[in-house]
């Protein structure tokens, strides 16, 4: 079933038209544990490469070529990841347009009406692409040829949304069922969604011939679709309204009022709206997909060799078939002997062994976690903040042994502890160092004493990251025993 590029008419037909990109940026990370975590979750990890799946979605989604000029993207996420998502699209060379911060996650119709809504505001005739930021796409003209496709569908009044030419029977992906088979990549209108099926089910499905699996990419008029959730779902867009009426800029963010964001139901765009409207188109795109939904799929991805195998840079394979090693920190190796069919993943506070046939079900991994009020479930021992990251390398009772790291140019909050007094060492760098009236330079190899209590800052006044040892004693060392007085991120 090939489908061909845009032909030379096509582009013409088309020209070049301005669309707004919509990343998505939540989720809880479960089904990748453990390197990927609530705090952290996978489309900010480097699971393919050196860069995020969240990075190569924005770089995807920018530039012009193929009739389409991408407008600056809009992201939508939560208040835990803003910085995060800041600091990886810098380091990735994207400036965006806006980043709107969802007060808790309500699931994907919630976020696209927000989107909808706010772009309406300023442009009453915005086409918007929306995209989640964890997907594997390799080809990127192919994507843009079958966005410039969509474009002919949406003047057409029509909402469009992509269909993945299935390769194999997968149960793991929504499908979507066609009113005609697939010809020559055009348009073709959507007879229904089907929701994840079994083995057989998927067999069945695609052998027809008929049936793509859904990405969950959606290209449509915003006047659309505000007009289908008017329709469908007419309360959501009224509490919308009040949620963006009441928002309030945060720095460079966005903040959607917490009371009417609280009453919108956790829906998925599918359910809200796709499933009963009836000005449906799908593209069908051939090249290369994968929404990174497992271990499987990271296996598959990562390109087995003649036994199946895939070990990363830290691991060692003897004897194994099918099966995936990957050691996540510096320094340390797994090793797989006579293994068969197996994913084991190593991180200096977690490991997972799993029959690479049940790694759809690592999330129940987490709520057992959770269950037992195991720290791992969610959070790593390396925490990522405005100014740069911590790690925790030992912890105990009455103490806590920490790694700070400060990039270029950052500092920490203002702040004093009620519970617990701190030493730092600085082991690379510079710190300018605050602690009530006193503020010195400490270089490399000194150290400095912060009572309990201290009005006490710590800033990277350098042109290279900074990195300290930080030793808390006390009676209680956890997070939030923070009072800040100032902060440069605005936090409180």
């Amino acid at each position: 079933m090939k489908i061909a590029p845009l032909s030379a008419d096509e582009a013409q037909v088309v020209g070049t038209r301005t669309v707004t990109p919509v990343i998505l940026c939540g989720g809880s990370g479960t089904r990748l544990w453990p390197v990927s975590r609530r705090s952290y979750p996978k489309q900010f990890a480097p699971l393919m490469g050196e860069q995020s799946l969240f990075q190569a979605s924005a770089q995807r989604l920018r530039g012009a070529s193929s009739g389409i000029a991408f407008a600056a993207p809009m992201v939508m996420t939560t208040g835990d990841f803003r910085f995060i998502v800041t600091e990886q699209l810098a380091a990735a060379g994207v400036d965006p347009g806006a980043i709107l911060i969802e007060p808790d996650m309500r699931n994907t119709a919630s976020s696209v009406l927000a989107a909808t809504l706010q772009v309406l505001r300023t442009d009453p005739d915005a086409v918007l692409l929306v995209a989640p930021s964890d997907h594997v796409i390799l080809d990127d003209h192919a994507f843009r040829a079958a966005v410039a496709r969509g474009l002919q569908a949406v003047d057409a009044g029509q909402m469009v949304t992509f269909g993945v030419v299935a390769t194999r029977p997968e149960t793991g992906f929504g499908y979507l069922e066609l009113a005609a088979p697939v010809t020559g990549g055009a348009p073709v209108a959507l007879k229904r969604f089907v929701e994840k099926p079994d083995a057989l089910s998927a067999a069945e499905m695609v052998a027809q011939g008929n049936f793509l699996w859904n990405a969950g990419i959606f290209l449509f008029r915003a006047a659309d679709m505000l007009a289908a959730f008017k329709a469908f779902a007419p309360d959501m867009a009224e509490t919308m309204y009040h949620a963006l009426d009441a928002a309030t800029p945060d720095l460079g963010f966005l903040r959607l009022a917490v009371e009417p964001w609280s009453r919108l139901p956790d829906i998925s765009i599918d359910y809200a709206v796709m499933e009963k409207a009836s000005n449906l188109t799908v593209v069908p795109f051939e090249a290369h997909w994968s929404d990174l939904g497992g271990w499987e799929a990271i296996w598959r991805e990562s390109g087995p060799d003649a036994d199946g195998v895939v070990a990363g840079a830290g691991a060692t394979a003897i004897d194994c078939r099918g099966s995936l090693l990957r050691a996540e920190d510096e320094g340390m190796q797994i090793v797989g002997i006579g293994l068969k069919d197996i994913v084991a993943v190593a991180m200096n506070d977690a490991v997972l062994i799993a029959d690479r046939s049940r790694t759809q079900d690592v999330r129940q991994a987490v709520v057992a976690l959770r269950a037992k009020g195991a720290m791992q479930a969610d959070a790593f021992t390396k925490d990522h903040r405005p100014w740069g990251w911590f790690e925790r390398l030992a912890v105990g009772t009455r103490f806590q042994v920490k790694r700070i790291v400060v990039d270029p140019g950052a500092a920490l909050s203002l702040q004093s502890h009620v519970h617990r007094s701190e030493h730092w060492i600085v082991v690379e760098g510079t710190a300018r160092v605050t602690v009530d009236d006193d503020v010195r330079l400490i270089s490399e190899n000194e150290s400095i004493y912060v009572p309990l209590g201290s009005k006490h800052r710590l800033e990277n006044p350098g042109r290279v990251p900074m990195v300290l040892i930080e030793v808390q004693t006390g009676a209680y060392v956890g997070e939030d025993d923070i009072v800040r007085y100032e902060d440069m991120f605005a936090r409180s």
